[in-house]
């Protein structure tokens, strides 16, 4: 007998019939089965080596011995898992001297620790645009202006606060001058203001220049009763860019008032966090649903991350950070000398081939991971459409040979 709950499970399966047509399908996923020993381990699947050219671990940390040795040590002192949500069952120390190394790391007050960076987003927008009690004395008469490009936890922070159309805007993409102008526009309207926007833009590796638009916000500051509040998330940009692996904020010499990082990316582990002054921090332990009601990360994740802020802040940490901006010079230039291009210039690791077209994309990673090499296409609508790219992600560990295979097989499968 045919039910309306089977008629709604046809609805479901035909949308992904037409997901899997237009062959931009993420679900079927690799099944890699272990690493190798290499110095840049290559991912075994099926039994075979495929060298990783799409992954976020930009300085090969989660395969340090000394970041895999401290998570054991943490998980056979405080076992396997947190027990319980902080507030229930207490808060372990190996969580509290994290968030301390976090906020020495980036010359903050304080930190806090999520099970990722897209729950650190969605807790500091909601939480930073509206009261969450009915008592709350945080007003939610708030202007957010966000980058036409954020990332989608940012978005969906955004709409999870559920503000009037009014309380929202957009602001083109880099554009410093159109903030300005919205800002400018939108005074005496609101009484604060919350500017968000990526550090690094993980779909082309483009930089936000933070200076500029602190500029901005310090210019227009008077023009709203409770300020401006600047809020970047540089998940991309934390432990990989800036002469230390301060991230953009370093580049740029400035500080956002809250800075979402993760520490499942350049740092080899899992988890994300936010660094502000104190104030926002309390605040935030306080109202923030994804902190209060959700596990945290796993010990022996706080464990391996501690371990790979130290390794970052060391001469070793020094020597990834050189490695890592000399191969991506490297690829940039093998790649001048193909038939292919950047789609937009990247001095991060992460470096976008332009495709253009969606069903050549998708071959073209076949072709690579036929060549036994591991990459990843990036379509449409995770990016306009025609602009389909290969998302090469370029390693500290990578070696010379390895990233003159990459290039040489974009020809070869072509």
């Amino acid at each position: 007998m045919t039910t309306n709950h089977t008629h709604f499970l046809k609805l479901l399966k035909r949308e992904t019939e037409r997901i899997d047509s237009l062959g931009i399908a993420k679900r079927q996923e690799n099944i890699i089965e272990k690493f190798g020993d290499e110095k840049n381990p290559h991912a075994i699947i099926d039994g075979k080596p495929f060298l990783i050219a799409n992954s976020n671990d930009y300085l090969g940390l989660r395969h340090h011995p000394i970041v895999k040795k401290s998570e054991i040590e943490a998980s056979e002192k405080y076992g396997a898992g947190p027990g319980a949500v902080r507030f229930i069952s207490g808060s372990l120390k190996i969580y509290r001297d994290l968030e301390k190394r976090l906020a020495q790391f980036h010359g903050r007050d304080d930190a806090m620790i999520f099970s990722s960076g897209f729950a650190a987003n969605l807790a500091a927008l909601y939480c930073l645009c509206k009261g969450i009690s009915r008592d709350a004395l945080v007003t939610s008469d708030v202007l957010v202006i966000s980058d036409e490009l954020n990332h989608r936890s940012i978005i969906d922070g955004i709409r999870l606060a559920n503000l009037p159309k009014e309380q929202r805007k957009i602001f083109s993409h880099l554009d410093a001058d159109d903030l300005k102008n919205i800002l400018e526009e939108s005074s005496g309207t609101r009484e604060r203001v919350i500017v968000v926007t990526d550090g690094v833009f993980s779909m082309l590796g483009e930089l936000q220049n933070l200076k500029e638009i602190r500029e901005v916000i310090d210019q227009c500051q008077h023009l709203y009763p409770l300020g401006i509040t600047l809020m970047v998330d540089d998940c991309h940009g934390v432990g990989i860019s800036g002469k230390t692996g301060r991230g953009t904020e370093e580049i740029f010499d400035t500080q956002a008032d809250v800075l979402v990082g993760t520490l499942g990316k350049a740092l080899g582990s899992d988890g994300g966090y936010i660094v502000a002054d104190q104030t926002i921090i309390d605040y935030l332990r306080e109202s923030s649903a994804t902190y209060i009601y959700s596990n945290n990360i796993s010990p022996g994740s706080a464990g391996a991350a501690l371990a790979a802020i130290n390794i970052v802040d060391s001469p070793e940490g020094k020597k990834l950070l050189e490695s890592s901006r000399a191969n991506t010079e490297y690829f940039q230039e093998k790649l001048k000398q193909s038939s292919f291009s950047l789609a937009a210039p990247s001095t991060h690791p992460i470096q976008p081939v332009l495709i253009g077209d969606t069903q050549k994309t998708k071959k073209l990673v076949d072709g690579f991971y036929d060549h036994g090499i591991l990459v990843t296409n990036i379509s449409y609508p995770v990016v306009p459409k025609g602009r389909d790219e290969i998302r090469i992600q370029i390693s500290a560990t990578h070696t010379t040979d390895d990233i003159e295979k990459i290039v040489r097989t974009f020809q070869n499968c072509q």
